[in-house]
């Protein structure tokens, strides 16, 4: 399994980014998919994750209400929406993949997100 995260840049506050994560390999279907973020001296944690089949999503209460994941099966590919954003969305995220039989996680490369006026 490979990950291609797309779509980081800088941003003003209150404005939006859409990123994108290619997944290569076999069963994107059989995996969990989520959003990790990395600010600037914190840990690691997750942002918001979606089951399989899109039915299920979970959110960190920092971003609830304003951060949107999906996937598109058809394409292996998930998305993190991101709306309203603040200066304490500045990090780095990072793409995952959860196998469901396996438990293995794999990680993608992480794209800079910058919010800043």
């Amino acid at each position: 399994v490979q990950l291609q995260a797309f779509g980081g840049g800088l941003v003003q506050p209150g404005g939006s980014l859409r990123l994108s994560c290619e997944f290569s390999g076999t069963s994107f279907n059989w995996h969990v998919m989520g959003w990790y973020c990395q600010g600037p001296e914190k840990e690691r944690e997750l942002v918001a994750d979606i089951s399989p089949g899109g039915r299920t999503v979970n959110y960190a209460e920092a971003v609830r209400g304003r951060f949107t994941v999906s996937r598109d099966n058809a394409k292996n590919t998930v998305y993190l929406q991101m709306n309203s954003l603040q200066s304490e969305d500045t990090a780095v995220y990072y793409c995952t993949a959860r196998g469901i039989s396996s438990g293995r996680t794999y990680w993608g490369q992480g794209t800079q997100v910058t919010v800043s006026s």
